[in-house]
């Protein structure tokens, strides 16, 4: 599904950043290693290349992170990719200063697997920023985020406060805000945002 997604013209979620992210990156140690999990075309990734991150994108479809590739040299800026599946992802150990999840939407046993595994993956210092719809979505008039059939597959901040209980909650949130990113993610949309950080 995502390998056909990302063969259509132009950037299912467009070229720009994520919003929220491009707010609170700056929480992640300057010049840091970063991992980007389930980052499609690129986006979000080749924009912490360009603040001076050395960045690592890792996502299920080779034919998004070719794209990826490509903006990255169109951008002048070099990230380093990875086909692999989140459900047995080796994160490591004291490996990264920032991990980000933006629309990285899991069923429940990925997920909680995924979240063992940030606190041991990050270094001291290091930071994981996360948005994903929650469940309101399918209320929602906005175009984005699992569809009803796979509701398991939304997030929330119990679960981030129940599953990242190492981490420092520097912001914990479930709002309603505008998304507009390419043509799959429009409209007001409800999310939960989290930035999380492994203290010394």
């Amino acid at each position: 599904m995502w390998d056909e997604r990302y063969s259509e013209p132009g950037f299912a979620f467009g070229k720009e950043p994520n919003n929220f992210l491009k707010e609170q990156f700056q929480h992640i140690p300057a010049g840091g290693r970063v991992l980007c999990l389930a980052e499609g075309e690129g986006r979000n990734a080749v924009f912490l290349a360009e603040q001076g991150y050395r960045v690592t994108a890792m996502d299920l479809s080779d034919v998004g992170l070719n794209k990826a590739l490509k903006l990255a040299m169109d951008k002048n800026v070099t990230i380093t990719t990875q086909v692999a599946d989140l459900a047995d992802y080796q994160f490591g150990e004291n490996e990264w200063d920032g991990i980000v999840s933006i629309w990285a939407h899991m069923p429940t046993d990925v997920r909680r697997y995924i979240h063992t595994q940030i606190v041991p993956a990050l270094r001291p210092n290091g930071v994981f920023i996360l948005e994903a719809y929650t469940e309101q979505q399918l209320s929602m008039e906005a175009v984005g985020g699992p569809p009803a059939a796979q509701k398991e597959r939304f997030n929330s901040l119990k679960n981030m406060q129940n599953e990242l209980t190492e981490l420092q909650e520097i912001i914990g949130v479930e709002k309603q805000r505008m998304v507009l990113e390419g043509k799959y993610h429009q409209g007001l949309s409800a999310v939960v945002q989290f930035v999380g950080k492994k203290n010394k």
